[in-house]
């Protein structure tokens, strides 16, 4: 390669890597594996070193950890660096680094090696053994975010350590066991939100929450794993700081060997490698480092990694498999999962026949078919995932797989959603999302039937009495039973619900538009459909031209919209609902509708803690006189309505010109109508 040559892949290689950096380090959400981004790295780093003056001063090779966010938290100065470690990827390259080792610092040099963990970096502080401060890699020299309130809640942290020196600094990995991934992911599936990508991503993004609530609930751990800096005792050796912690109950990494030569580091790399498949959490690779600390001053830092340690990577195993056929599922948002099937094979340990194709659009860009030879791996060692297809032993006239735009299990609509690749059904009294739907139909968000709770919909729906949302006006008729049954207690609790269930037939059609259910439909959408068209019955027969003219509504809400009523399924349910008597016509003479338009066309941003009210009531409020709640300052923001400790909203509505108002000015608007 010459220079020019040289050149410009240099400049491919770190466009593509700080790319591919923000997206890992900064957003959480990688498009590239953990692998590839090293490959791409180490290709970077032979070139900067074949042509030297080519080198950029900011060489993402040179970079540590991704930039430190303001909005999750305070930035602290780093103390002692946490740097990157150096990966090393074959049995030469480790035993090259261990050679060099002996040679610098003597024969009688120790090494320690332990798993990697695949999570994000934690730096506990300690003074007199309380913990004062915790903080993340952040750029790794400078500053990290303060993450405090939310390591407080993981249960492997230490809020205080019995005998401590004056000061003691912990370096860590926070990461999350693949049960506790697995739970996380099934509440965000049930609750109707995007699922993460692996337990690492979703480690990140819940240390960086700014809601200690939700860190707590999603159960991160912790392993230590460096002795950052101390005051007030010394040690002599890596392991002796392991014991040290242990007998203070303080969780240090599981699995370490302490080796001699490059034949013990590499059968300590080789042990870890086989226990990988079995561990509870991911590990990515294993790390050599010295154990004699005073060894480690005698080999200094880069401007990226730490010199006293390096990280082998293992390769991942992948093996050829046939597809066989890919199964449907419908899960409990009616989200529908496409499942590869394939050819058993072998991967770390166990046998795998199944792995997720996830959407529509991860099948496109494998380009997969029943009847193609695919490339099977396990992400993680843990998780089974298709990598590729090897196209030159594709079958004649194999085409790639779509999903069908009909539910496998009701035959209703599917549609894709406005914001995501997932595909969802429909259909309202679809059997593998009934349970859910109704709940969310009787909820506060929708329907708001007081007592109806998620145990009484479960098991109605168990026991037949509802298999669609129109059924819950029809348990008037069953009320004997119930009380004979006791499904929802005596005679008393099921009058009480029953009645209940009577008062909401009154409730404003908007609520019962959002109970349907449909994609992108939410209160506020819901509103500004039913202003717009003033019947449920009309907005049914609105076409897609017509949809779109209203706020709040775009193309491909019209869609759903459209799609949702033309299901006769659909259109049945609402017929009965309206032969129940629940209101799908909005009231209003001109002069009521003249006040609930106060706000509209306005949007506020709510942010601070308000005198009087709180900011639910507010956002409630605006909805009412027909304005929109925004969560971000933007320059179509109409007002930012702040309150105490307004925080960084504050400073971005100033710097835009978005004019900003209190609780007394907001209170005046709404009398006022200005």
């Amino acid at each position: 390669m010459n220079r020019e040559e040289a050149k410009r892949r240099m400049a491919e290689l770190t466009e593509l890597l700080e790319y591919h950096g923000d997206k890992y380090f900064n957003q959480d959400a990688p498009e590239i594996t953990d692998r590839e981004f090293d490959e791409l790295s180490v290709e970077l780093r032979k070139l900067e070193a074949e042509f030297p003056n080519l080198a950029r001063k900011d060489s993402p090779t040179r970079k540590v950890g991704g930039r430190a966010k303001r909005e999750a938290g305070v930035l602290v100065r780093h103390r002692v660096p946490m740097l990157s470690i150096q990966d090393v990827f074959s049995r030469e390259e480790v035993e090259h680094w261990v050679t060099d080792m002996r040679k610098k610092l003597g024969e009688d040099t120790e090494f320690l090696v332990e798993t990697k963990i695949d999570g994000l970096s934690l730096a506990l502080r300690y003074e007199r053994g309380s913990l004062v401060t915790a903080l993340t890699r952040g750029d790794g020299r400078l500053n990290g975010e303060d993450v405090t309130a939310n390591a407080r809640v993981i249960a492997d942290v230490r809020e205080e350590l019995p005998d401590a020196p004056e000061y003691l600094e912990l370096r860590g990995e926070v990461y999350m066991e693949n049960a506790a991934f697995e739970e996380v992911n099934r509440r965000q599936e049930e609750a109707g939100k995007k699922t993460f990508a692996n337990p690492r991503n979703c480690a990140a993004g819940t240390l960086r929450q700014l809601d200690t609530s939700v860190t707590e609930q999603r159960r991160l751990s912790l392993f230590i794993f460096n002795l950052q800096d101390v005051r007030g005792i010394s040690f002599e050796t890596h392991d002796q700081v392991y014991r040290y912690l242990k007998e203070r109950k303080v969780k240090v990494i599981d699995h370490y060997f302490i080796c001699r030569n490059e034949g013990e580091v590499w059968e300590a790399i080789e042990k870890i490698g086989e226990m990988r498949g079995s561990l509870p959490y991911e590990i990515d690779g294993a790390v050599v480092k010295l154990n004699r600390l005073s060894d480690r001053e005698k080999c200094p830092d880069t401007s990226k990694n730490a010199g006293f340690m390096v990280a082998y990577k293992y390769p991942p195993e992948e093996k050829e498999s046939v597809l066989r056929e890919v199964e449907l599922s419908v899960g409990r948002t009616g989200r529908v999962t496409p499942t590869a099937v394939f050819d058993p094979v072998r991967l770390c340990g166990t046998t795998v026949s199944r792995a997720t194709l996830h959407n529509q659009d991860y099948i496109d860009e494998l380009d997969v078919g029943i009847g193609d030879t695919v490339v099977v791996y396990k992400s993680g060692e843990i998780i089974p995932k298709v990598k590729k297809v090897i196209r030159e032993k594709r079958p004649a006239g194999t085409v790639r797989f779509q999903i069908p735009d009909v539910c496998p299990v009701c035959g209703a609509p599917v549609l894709r959603d406005e914001d995501t690749a997932d595909m969802r059904c429909t259909g309202v009294s679809c059997p593998a999302q009934l349970e859910r739907h109704i709940i969310n139909f009787v909820g506060r968000g929708a329907m708001d039937i007081k007592g109806f709770g998620e145990v009484y919909a479960k098991e109605l729906v168990a026991q037949g009495y509802i298999s669609d949302i129109a059924d819950i006006f029809l348990l008037k008729n069953h009320r004997e039973e119930l009380i004979e049954k006791g499904i929802i207690g005596k005679e008393k609790n099921t009058d009480k619900l029953l009645n209940a269930i009577e008062e909401a037939k009154k409730t404003p059609p908007h609520q019962l538009m959002t109970g349907f259910g449909i994609p992108n439909v939410g209160q506020a959408a819901s509103k500004s459909i039913l202003r717009h068209f003033g019947s449920i019955e009309a907005v049914a027969e609105a076409s897609e031209e017509e949809l779109v003219l209203v706020d709040d509504v775009g193309e491909i809400t019209a869609k759903a919209i459209c799609t949702y009523f033309s299901s006769e399924q659909n259109r049945e349910i609402l017929r009965r609902l309206k032969e129940e008597g629940v209101n799908t016509l909005l009231k209003e003479d001109g002069a009521a509708q003249a006040e609930t338009q106060k706000f509209a066309g306005l949007t506020f941003v709510i942010t601070g803690t308000l005198p009087t009210m709180d900011r639910k009531a507010a956002a409630a409020l605006v909805e009412q006189l027909g304005g929109k709640v925004s969560g971000s300052v933007s320059k179509k923001t109409s007002y930012l309505l702040t309150g105490e400790a307004a925080g960084s909203k504050l400073a971005k509505a100033e710097s835009l010109g978005v004019p900003v108002i209190d609780e007394a000015e907001f209170l005046r608007m709404t009398r006022e109508g200005e």
